[in-house]
């Protein structure tokens, strides 16, 4: 199990959002390059990172700060953030980005999911994200009325081997993640799963870790990282054991 610092990028900055809600951002740092730098040195394995100018534009926007990261650090990095085309995942992939996260348009077209997992596998991640048992889409600007654990499975069934499951309602919340929910996606699919959204402390660490599922393959944390709520090296030694 992975434990995995996010990046969230906004207008080049390090910023994170509360309830992915665009008006009520925090700033954590105007050099994502250093951000990243630290969080390799602390033992992270793998940054998740969001482009959130790209989620609401339909479009990558902070391109060049992500290849400046990638360039930085030895580490795989994940990339989410209005990848809605095969011309965007193609460019992102092509300037070192280990996996593109889709979201938006791959709750309504197929096809477009199964072109990328024929061309590039299990570089391919879907995202979805939830408000409580439902996805939101648009940078979790619109309801799609789709239920988060139907299109896990629908995604599994199209060969995608890894989700990130976010609880847009506990993001940058720090009250914990909804463990019933985790759980019940967990249970749900065989694919790898990355759970995301209000990771508060050491102790949630553990209480997802004995959830014991198998195919929990890492937790994203962000806010509590960048307030000092969580220590990474401790929460990374947890999950190996």
């Amino acid at each position: 199990m992975l434990i995995i610092p996010a990046i969230d990028l906004r207008s080049q900055r390090v910023v994170r959002l509360t309830q992915g809600d665009f008006t009520r951002e925090t700033f954590y740092s105007s050099d994502p390059v250093e951000v990243a730098k630290k969080w390799e040195s602390k033992g992270a394995k793998l940054l998740h990172m969001v482009d959130l100018d790209g989620a609401l534009a339909g479009e990558s926007k902070n391109l060049e700060v992500i290849e400046a990261v990638h360039e930085s650090v030895k580490i795989p990095i994940q990339l989410g953030g209005g990848l809605r085309t095969d011309e965007a995942v193609e460019r992102v992939l092509s300037k070192g980005v280990a996996n593109a996260i889709i979201g938006t348009r791959a709750y309504a077209d197929e096809d477009f999911v199964k072109r990328l997992v024929d061309r590039y596998r299990e570089r391919i991640i879907v995202g979805i994200d939830a408000a409580g048992e439902t996805v939101v889409s648009e940078g979790w600007t619109a309801a799609t009325g789709i239920k988060a654990v139907g299109l896990a499975k629908k995604m599994e069934s199209l060969g995608i081997s890894t989700i990130v499951y976010t609880n847009v309602l506990r993001d940058g919340t720090l009250e914990r993640p909804q463990f019933d929910l985790a759980s019940e996606m967990l249970d749900a699919v065989n694919m790898n799963v990355i759970i995301s959204g209000g990771i508060s402390s050491i102790e949630d660490i553990k209480d997802l870790k004995a959830l014991n599922k198998k195919n929990l393959y890492g937790i994203i944390t962000g806010k509590a990282l960048y307030e000092g709520r969580l220590d990474l090296e401790e929460a990374i030694k947890i999950a190996k054991e």
